[in-house]
């Protein structure tokens, strides 16, 4: 009862704070809700003099599940997908290096690189297995990671993943290549709306003083986001070698009208994967953890839920020396 009294008494102050505070102090709020709803707090941990912040929550002791963002987002756009998560499952969702409130280190930020960073943030906590998903950009990291490091990785989630060829080219990738426009890069208010148009079926919709912070805030980061979306082609790292050496029972999760990476991208990684499980939502764009939440996370759910009881099961059935 006291917790529920607490989180209408939470959703009653952030309901004050769109109409009283200011964008970047709504953001906040708003965001502090979720966090709080999801049961996660915020840390930070510095490996080689490169700070890591990040979410952590659920019980202590149980199974990790380590969560990567997309190009241009940060930790919190896992929040809504999370919540059901920390019930049953020790959650760590990392902003990645050049992102949130992580440092912005000097140098590459390829997948490759962001990939052995990773592996120095896992190794600071002292995780030695985990249920490893990605989405987007983080997806590409967490293939790379599952391959590099198979020993580590119990399930490997990768929701509209970047990193290999489509059979079916994306409208985005034809605009980026013919016209030489990225759609991802916000110079000016209005692409911020173009932006969400591209990302999403149906966009979600911000009070309008959040929804212009929002889009100045991406205006004024785009330069940095322009240098990191530049070193991830200079330095492309196809995942079509990689995947067979996967040894982590794998989902794909993709929406089915994803403009930004084709769904038909399943269709070139499902042979490669020794152990593969498929999810098309219907009526989706590229970011189902944003756009579909509960439905994402109902899937991840059951799918590492799976994966835990065949783990066990495989340890029950192996002899004792």
């Amino acid at each position: 009862m006291k917790k529920l009294i607490l989180a209408v008494i939470l959703l009653l102050v952030a309901a004050g704070a769109v109409l009283y505070l200011s964008p970047a102090a709504q953001l906040t709020v708003y965001q502090g809700v979720e966090q709080w709803r999801a049961g996660l707090h915020e840390r930070s941990v510095s490996v080689n003099d490169l700070k890591f912040s990040y979410y952590e929550g659920g019980p202590q002791g149980a199974e990790t599940v380590l969560l990567l963002h997309g190009f241009g987002a940060d930790k919190s756009t896992w929040l809504w997908f999370a919540r059901t998560l920390t019930e049953r499952y020790h959650v760590i969702i990392v902003d990645l290096p050049g992102f949130g409130a992580s440092d912005r280190p000097h140098g590459s930020y390829d997948v490759g690189t962001q990939t052995e960073r990773l592996a120095t943030f896992v190794d600071a906590l002292g995780i030695r297995r985990l249920h490893l998903a990605g989405h987007s950009m983080g997806g590409h990291i967490a293939a790379l990671y599952a391959a590099r490091y198979p020993d580590q990785v119990s399930s490997l989630a990768l929701i509209a993943n970047a990193g290999v060829t489509a059979p079916q080219r994306s409208p985005f990738f034809q605009r980026l290549e013919e016209q030489g426009d990225n759609p991802l890069l916000v110079d000016s208010e209005p692409q911020f709306d173009e932006l969400l148009d591209w990302l999403f079926v149906a966009p979600p919709q911000f009070p309008e003083r959040l929804h212009q912070y929002l889009a100045q805030r991406a205006v004024a980061d785009s330069a940095h986001q322009r240098e990191v979306f530049e070193h991830l082609l200079d330095r492309y790292v196809p995942l079509e070698p990689e995947l067979p050496r996967i040894q982590a029972p794998t989902l794909l999760l993709w929406g089915d009208q994803d403009r930004i990476l084709d769904v038909s991208s399943i269709e070139t990684m499902q042979p490669l994967l020794k152990d593969v499980n498929v999810v098309i939502i219907k009526g989706c764009g590229h970011a189902p953890i944003l756009e579909r939440p509960e439905e994402s996370a109902a899937d991840y759910l059951r799918f590492i839920d799976q994966a835990s009881r065949q783990t066990a099961e495989a340890h029950k059935a192996t002899p004792r020396q």
